[in-house]
């Protein structure tokens, strides 16, 4: 390792971990899947309820009261994973899911079943081949890392300002830079979690594993997103 600079080019060329790096990304990975089937069993299950999705429908406040919830654990999480046991993490991170699934049951009532279906396994494809050229690649992807996150900023500050303008060149630009940018970030968050992967102590690994499950988990779900606007069939 190269104590001055982590994003040197020799260290994403390290495809080889060792045992306990690789148990650890294994974790990661069951992590994500684990908080992936939470959030699609919740949202199935809120979505075939008709007194909830009748709520939602009356209460438009709701959704965006979840929204902002969702924003405060993401952020409470990263403040206090490390003070919390690893039980209480995991806790953390499925509730979070959860919340998460309640919240995308509302796409149920725009887009038709089968279309979320088979877009849900365009996206898993995708983020599949993304995060193993993440893992596999030689070349250092911490600029693309920096491009995508400005690209981030830019998407959640135009996201924004659509609200109010409800402009469709708007909404179709935000699309297509939505699937660019979160592309980009799986396979840079791939990388780093390699890294972490090398660096991460026995006692830490459990804790970091979760910290990368929620980032991967982020980018499988906005990435699916964006996604469903392209390839969504709307009711």
């Amino acid at each position: 390792m190269n104590p001055y600079n982590p994003y040197a080019p020799q260290q994403a060329s390290r495809t080889e971990l060792a045992p306990d790096s690789v148990a650890f990304l294994r974790k990661v990975y069951a992590y994500m899947a684990g908080g992936l089937f939470a959030t699609a069993v919740t949202a199935t299950v809120v979505a075939s309820s008709d007194t909830i999705m009748q709520a939602f429908r009356a209460n438009p406040m709701v959704l965006y009261g979840l929204i902002i919830g969702e924003v405060l654990m993401v952020f409470a999480f990263s403040s206090v994973v490390n003070r919390l046991s690893t039980a209480a993490a995991a806790a953390f991170f499925f509730a979070y899911a959860i919340l998460n699934g309640v919240t995308l049951s509302l796409i149920f009532l725009v887009y038709t079943a089968s279309s979320i279906g088979s877009t849900f396994f365009v996206t898993a494809g995708t983020f599949g081949a993304l995060s193993a050229y993440g893992y596999a690649t030689k070349r250092d992807l911490s600029g693309l890392g920096g491009f995508a996150m400005m690209g981030l900023i830019g998407l959640i500050i135009a996201s924004v300002v659509n609200l109010f303008l409800k402009s469709p060149m708007i909404y179709w630009l935000t699309t297509f830079v939505g699937v660019i940018v979160f592309t980009a970030l799986t396979a840079y968050d791939t990388q780093k979690l390699k890294r972490y992967a090398a660096e991460a102590s026995p006692g830490e690994q459990s804790k970091v594993a979760l910290q990368g499950a929620l980032m991967l988990y982020l980018d499988f779900i906005n990435l699916f997103l964006y996604l469903l606007r392209l390839l969504g069939r709307r009711r």
